[in-house]
């Protein structure tokens, strides 16, 4: 067997083409195609360039020929973010980025329509003012002209397979980001997006992961000079393409998918929306195979990715591993924060947020880069430490283990660090999860990999781990007593 399928992986800043090659036993992966995927604010505005970004997709399937006929491809993205079209197909506007501060102050009104323990108890989701329902609520405040001309609702990655197929549909996995998705039916929470004035006709009908979209449109093959290949709806929020290659043996298995964002939870065989798992602020996502990922979203590495950002803007080129070396070189439990803090979530100067936050809850300032850094790495691993006691506490199981996946993994000192904080065994790999989950993906839908448990076997076989046993227990045990009241229990 020699079975090839493309991956297209958009993460937060940055996206890639991967072509895996499936051999009966292994999946090969090989990049093809990288890019970035920086925001542009205009008017005040911050938006994904969408234009830019399919043309780069474009380029991905033009780079694909080199390697011999593609059978399928499939295209996952981050979450909660859309475009809307109108009856023509044309893209009314580009799709306005989460990160963009328009939405601050909604929560509060959409609880003044609807409880906040009864939107759980549907929807499932954490409360956060970036979700989909409360975008939505705010473009109906400030542009009902757009949302009046709109005729269907597509989320980012089902944007990206219409500009391909033609077809308009929205996966389930990137569905139930959107605190629009009734957990326990499998649909639109229609309901909720009457009470927070959305109409119904925007959606259109959800497909489970594994399911054939379509085929590239003649426009584009014409364009590109390449054959037909089929488009699978993959799990099209990142975070479950992730999920799906957590290379486990079993489904008791506590996941940590470290990239910009860092989702920290587990799987289950239904959603858990009951009042303890809304008090401790996790969200239900729809995995592959009708499984539930029930997971807490913490800031990530966007915050060291920010601070780099930051330093570079000032003329000072870091790279990561020099980063890591500053941390390790500074002075361990001096400060720490709260990496879910509002104000560590808009671009800017992360470094002297850490300083002002610091020194507002009244510990020693950091005073060098490294003493920052090693702050952000120490309230990441201990923000972890409360996720796992949260999931523990939600779901009544003890987990022995962490299965660390994503991009995140490359830095080996912030695994150390989350195995030690936590007092758990952490199990580091794969790096490229979301790219092999997106592929595996396509392989059962073809046939070719019989179900999501082989698809985890294959990916054991085709991939390394390397495990981080925890050590200085006490040491990180005082520190979480101490970083409690920064956390403030939430």
């Amino acid at each position: 067997m020699d079975k090839k399928v493309l991956a297209i992986d958009f993460g937060a800043s940055s996206g890639r083409a991967v072509n895996g090659r499936f051999d009966g036993e292994r999946i090969a992966l090989e990049e093809i195609h990288r890019f970035a995927n920086e925001p542009v604010t205009l008017g005040g505005t911050m938006y994904w360039d969408f234009l830019r970004l399919f043309h780069e997709v474009k380029q991905s399937l033009t780079k694909a020929k080199q390697y011999g006929k593609v059978d399928s491809l499939g295209v996952d993205t981050w979450g909660v973010d859309f475009g809307l079209i109108d009856e023509n197909g044309r893209l009314l506007d580009n799709p306005v980025h989460y990160r963009d501060s328009r939405t601050q102050g909604m929560l509060a009104e959409a609880f003044s329509i609807i409880p906040k323990e009864s939107l759980y108890a549907v929807t499932g989701n954490q409360f956060m003012e970036i979700n989909t329902a409360f975008q939505l609520k705010k473009k109906k405040k400030n542009r009902p002209d757009l949302l009046e001309r709109a005729d269907k609702l597509l989320m980012m990655p089902n944007l990206f397979t219409f500009f391909l197929t033609g077809e308009k549909i929205t996966e389930q996995s990137i569905a139930s980001t959107t605190q629009l998705y009734d957990q326990s039916g499998k649909c639109w929470a229609y309901r909720v997006a009457e009470r927070l004035g959305i109409r119904e006709s925007l959606f259109t009908n959800i497909l489970p992961a594994g399911t054939k979209i379509g085929t590239l449109s003649h426009d584009i093959m014409k364009e590109l000079d390449i054959p037909d290949m089929d488009v699978i709806a993959v799990c099209g929020h990142d975070t479950q393409s992730a999920m799906a290659a957590v290379p486990a043996q079993n489904s008791g298995f506590a996941f940590l998918s470290c990239g910009t964002w860092s989702l920290f939870g587990t799987e289950l065989d239904a959603p858990l929306t009951d009042y303890t798992a809304c008090e401790n602020c996790f969200t239900n996502e729809s995995g592959f195979g009708g499984k539930t990922s029930f997971l807490k979203n913490i800031v990530g590495l966007w915050l060291l990715q920010e601070t780099r950002r930051r330093w570079a803007c000032e003329g000072r080129e870091v790279s990561f591993a020099d980063m890591e070396k500053m941390a390790v070189e500074a002075e361990p439990f001096r400060c720490f924060i709260d990496p879910d803090d509002p104000r560590f979530v808009p671009a800017g100067d992360i470094p002297d947020r850490v300083r002002r936050f610091c020194a507002e809850s009244g510990q020693p300032v950091p005073e060098t880069d490294g003493q920052v850094l090693r702050c952000i790495y120490e309230s990441l691993a201990l923000k972890y430490r409360q996720a796992l006691e949260g999931l523990e506490k939600c779901t009544g199981r003890h987990f022995d283990a962490i299965h660390m996946i994503g991009g995140g993994i490359r830095d080996r000192l912030l695994c150390k660090m989350t195995a030690n904080a936590c007092k758990r065994r952490v199990i580091a790999g794969p790096v490229e999860a979301t790219a092999l989950g997106n592929i595996a993906v396509q392989l059962i839908a073809s046939g070719d990999i019989s179900d999501l448990s082989q698809a985890r076997q294959v990916i054991a076989a085709s991939e390394n781990v390397e495990v981080f046993e925890p050590e200085s227990p006490m040491q990180w045990d005082k520190a979480y007593e101490d970083i409690k009241l920064i956390f403030g229990g939430k």
